[in-house]
């Protein structure tokens, strides 16, 4: 006799599918940009760069252009992540799509990895000290425990 076992899909046990990984500018988010694309690779997982532009409420109500120049920064990094994956075409053959959300880093990474149906998020180390005593977007997502983090110094 034989006992027959239905498969069913268990998201993240066949390995990540979709990684998402955020990007603002920084050394330790292209690093991590660099370190998800490997991965991706090696999965043969979809990567999604995130870039999440903030929302300055504080300075729009002074006065300051903030909405033209996050625009600026994220325009910049898409030109950026796009010149690097010409440059390395052929090299490593990895999927990848670019994302902008607007908010806070830690909600709009939240938000695009339930949106992109992540199983997996990669994120550079603050560089920022404040981050030790707040909280920083990493520990963050780890404590929100819906997704395996990685952060890479």
């Amino acid at each position: 006799m034989t006992e027959q076992h239905s498969h069913r899909f268990e998201r993240g046990t066949d390995g990540p599918k979709v990684i998402v990984v955020g990007v603002d500018g920084s050394d330790s988010s292209l690093r991590a940009a660099a370190y998800a694309a490997g991965l991706a690779r090696r999965q043969r997982a979809l990567l999604a760069v995130v870039y999440v532009q903030p929302v300055l409420a504080a300075g729009a109500a002074l006065g300051v252009p903030v909405a033209g120049t996050t625009d600026e920064i994220a325009e910049d990094l898409v030109a950026q992540i796009r010149e690097s994956a010409e440059r390395l075409k052929g090299i490593f053959e990895v999927r990848w799509e670019f994302h902008t959300f607007r908010g806070d880093p830690y909600n709009g990474l939240v938000t695009a990895a339930d949106e992109l149906k992540a199983d997996a998020v990669v994120v550079g180390a603050s560089e920022q000290a404040g981050h030790r005593i707040v909280g920083s977007v990493a520990v963050r997502l780890v404590k929100a425990g819906r997704w395996p983090v990685t952060v890479v110094p």
